[in-house]
C-alpha cells in the first residue's frame, strides 16, 4: 500500500497541473507569488468574487488533479501555496515532505461519505465485511473509512481496499466493479445526483471537516512572498463568505469552471462548499490532525509517526475563530 501511495505522489505533477498566466493590478510590483488550486477551486472563487482586484503582487496559478499531487509540487518548491484536504498533509509530512500548514478551513461533512448503488443490499458498515470497497488513498474518504469501520468495531483488514483515483473510482462503481465508495464533494454530490448511489454513512461525527492552505517553507521565509500570502488568505476569508451569501451565483460560476450540471453545484455548494468558514490552525485543529496520523501510522499506513504541530505555523491565525467554530448552515 505504501508503495501505490508513493509511486502516485511520484507521477510527474508537471503533466497533470497547468500554469496560467497572473493577475496583477500593479505591474511594477516584484513579488509573484505561485498558487496551486484544483479545479472549481480558490481562483475561480476570488475571480468570481471580486477579491482579485487590486493585487499588490502578481499570482501565477497551476492547476492539480488531487491535493496529493499538489503536495509533491510544493515539496519540490515548484509552487508557493495551495489547499488540500484533511488527510493529504499527514501522509506528505510523514514522507517527509518539506510543507507548512498555514491556513484552515472548517466545513460542514455531510459531503463525505461511503456510498454505494442505490439498489445494494448494504445497510451498514458491518455489512462492508468482505466487500470491495475504493478509495484515494491518503484522502479525506481514506479518513473516513477508517473512521466508520472502528466505530462499527472493525478495522480496514475486514475489508478489500481498492485504492483508485477519482475518475478510476467513479468508473469502478458505476460498473459494479467495487460494493461501495468512500468519497467527498463534489464527487458525492455527482453521484447522488445521477440517482445511482445512497448514503450508507455520512462524515458525521466522524472526520474533523477541516482543509488546509499549505506553503513552502522556503516561500514563508521570503518576507514579500509571506507579505503576499498573509493578503492573499484574508482574500480567500472573504471570498468565503460571498460564496455563503451567494450561492446560486456561486453555484453558475462552479458548474462553468467544472462542467458539472448547475443543479449538482447548487446542492454540492450547499452541502460542502458553502458550507465553509476560515479558521485558525490551534491547538484543537493539531490534536485532531495528529489523531488521523497517529491512526494510519498504527495501520503501517504512513512511513513512521511523527509530531504534527512541526509542519505548523501560526502567523496568519490573528482575527481567525476557534477552529471548533461551526460550519455555515443552509
Amino acid at each position: 500500500m505504501k508503495r501505490r501511495f508513493i509511486g502516485a505522489l511520484l507521477i510527474p505533477f508537471a503533466l497533470l497541473a497547468t500554469a496560467c498566466g497572473g493577475k496583477s493590478a500593479d505591474a511594477h510590483t516584484s513579488t509573484m507569488l505561485d498558487v496551486g488550486d484544483q479545479t472549481g477551486g480558490d481562483r475561480a472563487m476570488l475571480e468570481a468574487s471580486g477579491e482579485l482586484k487590486g493585487l499588490p503582487y502578481k499570482i501565477n496559478w497551476s492547476t492539480f488533479a488531487s491535493g496529493p499531487l499538489l503536495l509533491e509540487a510544493l515539496n519540490a518548491k515548484a509552487i508557493d501555496l495551495g489547499w488540500t484536504g484533511n488527510t493529504p498533509p499527514v501522509f506528505a509530512a510523514s514522507s517527509g515532505s518539506k510543507i507548512t500548514i498555514v491556513g484552515a478551513m472548517h466545513s460542514s461533512v455531510a459531503g463525505t461519505a461511503i456510498l454505494v448503488p442505490h439498489d445494494s443490499p448494504l445497510k451498514s458498515v458491518q455489512d462492508l465485511k468482505g466487500k470491495k470497497i475504493a478509495v484515494m488513498q491518503g484522502t479525506t474518504g481514506h479518513d473516513l473509512l477508517l473512521a466508520a469501520l472502528k466505530r462499527a468495531g472493525m478495522s480496514i483488514h475486514d475489508v478489500k481496499v481498492t485504492y483508485l483515483q477519482s475518475a478510476e473510482a467513479k468508473t469502478a462503481f458505476k460498473r459494479g466493479d467495487v460494493d461501495a465508495w468512500a468519497a467527498a464533494d463534489p464527487t458525492t454530490t455527482q453521484a447522488l445526483d445521477g440517482d445511482h448511489a445512497r448514503v450508507l454513512v455520512s462524515g458525521q461525527g466522524l472526520v474533523n471537516g477541516l482543509t488546509f492552505d499549505i506553503a513552502s517553507p522556503s516561500a514563508l521565509a521570503d518576507k514579500g512572498k509571506s507579505a503576499a500570502m498573509k493578503d492573499y488568505l484574508q482574500r480567500l476569508q472573504r471570498a468565503r463568505e460571498w460564496v455563503y451569501q451567494h450561492p446560486q451565483q456561486w453555484a453558475k460560476v462552479w458548474a462553468k469552471d467544472t462542467g458539472v450540471p448547475y443543479k449538482v453545484a447548487l446542492d454540492s455548494v450547499q452541502r460542502t462548499a458553502g458550507t465553509t468558514v476560515r479558521v485558525a490552525v490551534d491547538k484543537a485543529a493539531i490534536a485532531s490532525e495528529q489523531k488521523i496520523a497517529d491512526e494510519f501510522a498504527d495501520l503501517k499506513l504512513l512511513h513512521h509517526q511523527f509530531n504534527f504541530a512541526t509542519f505548523v505555523d501560526t502567523r496568519f491565525n490573528a482575527g481567525l475563530p476557534p477552529s471548533t467554530t461551526p460550519p455555515h448552515a443552509f
